[in-house]
């Protein structure tokens, strides 16, 4: 006998959440990586970094001009004699020999003895001399080796999602690679035959497909690595060769479509007898939601209709996929709803709203395929099961899109 699938009765929003939470949580386990310093951007530090180097290396000059000793311009205007130029990357060993000065770019090496430098602007250039006006103090546009970071000093810390400004910092005490988490691998597919690609002629009862896109496109902002976007026919057969070539390169894979109580649920038909569990989150839009482990690999089945499959993955799937990612959840809050608006009993319902100065204003109707509409919207609107109107001022919670 070929085993039904697994069916729950409505589950809330929290406990699906942490349903989803504790399938993906063994990914946790995946060994962190080396990543080459300039393609680190956006990814998350496995380790703290510590500097192999002092920065500066050397002491050299913050500015074009000449390097002098502070004795000999405390009084200006005074003439010194020019013993020569020291350019930047150059070794700049010759001592700065007692009352003259020695032409420094920015950069170059301080010569030994030189404690200041006068810049250009401050000097009147002549035949082998110069004339300062005005004078320097001691370690004036003098940078000192190390007084960025020491050698064994803390550059970033474990955690930190690096922006270019530690890209910066990194590259610049010359480390090659850095540890960082490594990125899940997913892969996303899409099932219903009306479906085709964009730039198709479209038929009668055909679709663009815009799920997968849509999908991959939110794991890639969370910090996941799409391996494939696929696309299968509502035939079983096809699917289970699309599914078994998912998760033979993902970690975990995505399903769009065909979890509903209809006659053509592939995912459903499939899905279950390998042991997934299918069944209604009290949730609109996203109520019919499964999952299963297939290869050991996680499988997450969301709704077809494209405003659902993106409230799913935000909903149920995005805080622990950017938590494997070592990313912060996103800002959720509280606001003034500044449309009045009635919810069903029963559901916990997302509304897209668009977030201004004075509240949150809902943008769009509830149907769950009004996607282009969900284009204008920066937050979700969360309203709870048990409430079914609310008037315009009061206060709502918002989850940032």
């Amino acid at each position: 006998m070929t085993p039904r699938p697994a069916t729950a009765s409505a589950r809330s929003v929290d406990e699906y959440r942490d349903t989803v939470a504790a399938l993906l949580a063994p990914l946790a386990a995946r060994p962190d990586e080396q990543a080459p310093v300039p393609e680190a951007l956006g990814r998350t530090l496995a380790a703290d970094v510590v500097s192999p180097i002092d920065l500066p290396v050397f002491r050299n000059s913050a500015m074009d001009g000449y390097a002098v000793r502070a004795a000999d311009v405390a009084v200006a205007p005074v003439t010194l004699p020019v013993a020569g130029v020291v350019a930047a990357g150059k070794p700049g060993t010759d001592a700065l020999p007692a009352g003259s000065a020695l032409k420094v770019m920015t950069g170059a090496p301080m010569p030994p003895g030189a404690d200041c430098v006068v810049p250009v602007e401050d000097v009147r250039a002549g035949e082998g001399r110069i004339v300062v006006e005005r004078g320097r103090g001691r370690g004036e546009f003098v940078r000192e080796a190390g007084t960025d970071v020491r050698a064994g000093e803390l550059v970033a810390r474990a955690g930190t999602v690096l922006a270019p400004r530690h890209i910066a910092a990194l590259a610049a005490v010359g480390l090659p690679t850095v540890p960082v988490l490594s990125r899940l691998r997913a892969v996303c597919i899409t099932t219903g035959d009306e479906l085709q690609p964009a730039g198709a002629v479209l038929a009668p009862g055909q679709i663009y497909n815009s799920n997968g896109i849509a999908l991959a496109a939110a794991l890639r902002a969370d910090g996941v690595e799409v391996v494939d976007v696929a696309h299968s026919t509502d035939d079983p057969a096809v699917f289970t060769t699309v599914l078994r070539a998912a998760t033979a390169v993902a970690d975990v894979v995505f399903t769009s479509g065909g979890v509903s109580k209809g006659d053509f649920e592939v995912v459903k038909d499939v899905l279950g007898p390998l042991g997934g569990t299918f069944g209604s989150v009290a949730v609109q839009p996203g109520g019919p939601q499964g999952y299963t482990v297939v290869d050991e690999v996680p499988v997450l089945s969301f709704p077809g209709n494209p405003v659902s499959t993106m409230v799913s993955y935000a909903v149920f799937a995005r805080p622990a996929v950017r938590a494997l990612a070592g990313l912060p959840e996103l800002v959720s809050g509280e606001t003034t709803l500044l449309t009045a608006l009635r919810s069903p009993a029963g559901r916990r319902q997302y509304l897209r709203g668009l977030l201004t100065e004075d509240g949150v204003e809902v943008i769009s109707g509830p149907g769950s395929h009004l996607i282009a509409a969900m284009a204008w919207a920066d937050v979700l609107v969360d309203v709870p099961a048990e409430v079914t109107s609310l008037a315009a001022g009061v206060p709502v919670r918002i989850l940032s899109l």
